[in-house]
């Protein structure tokens, strides 16, 4: 994966992305929303732009629902049976897999699928970062590939990722 040096949106705000992938929480029986947070996301690896993040938990699984303007990006992580990450498909009308997530710590954003959708999510990337532990510490880069199935085929911290000697998109 090629990153490529941020660039920033509309009044001089970086465009810096969101989230990542392995969530900690307890599953929950109905629909719950745990936050709504204005943030920044960006598509297709154009600048940033403000959004609106609302995760809501729906049994074992926690969904992000990211509004643009006008436009929505929805994406869901679940742990059970394994731990996965799907994208809303608005034209096909179902949930895809993921090909793959990056998360960029030190600028609290979480890559989908190289650059198709970024958020900055600080919310998200400390849950990661506790559910991780000593595993996370001091690393900047965590990147995880998904198979046809959503289930994780490899992940790799920092330099021992593919372009983890470049800097964050």
């Amino acid at each position: 994966m090629t990153l490529r040096p941020l660039r920033r949106g509309p009044g001089g705000l970086p465009a810096l992305l969101a989230g990542t992938l392995l969530l900690a929480g307890a599953p929950a029986l109905r629909a719950n929303t745990l936050y709504t947070l204005e943030s920044f996301c960006s598509l297709d690896g154009t600048d940033a732009v403000p959004c609106r993040i609302e995760a809501v938990n729906e049994r074992e699984i926690t969904e992000y629902r990211h509004r643009i303007g006008a436009q929505e990006v929805r994406f869901r992580v679940a742990d059970e049976p394994h731990t996965r990450v799907e994208l809303w498909d608005g034209a096909a009308k179902q949930w895809r897999s993921a090909r793959n997530a990056t998360a960029y710590f030190a600028l609290n954003a979480l890559c989908l699928d190289g650059t198709s959708f970024c958020a900055i999510n600080p919310n998200y990337l400390n849950s990661v970062r506790q559910s991780l532990g000593r595993a996370a510490n001091g690393r900047s880069v965590m990147a995880v590939r998904f198979g046809q199935d959503g289930r994780i085929n490899a992940s790799c911290y920092d330099a021992g990722c593919p372009g983890g000697d470049q800097p964050a998109p």
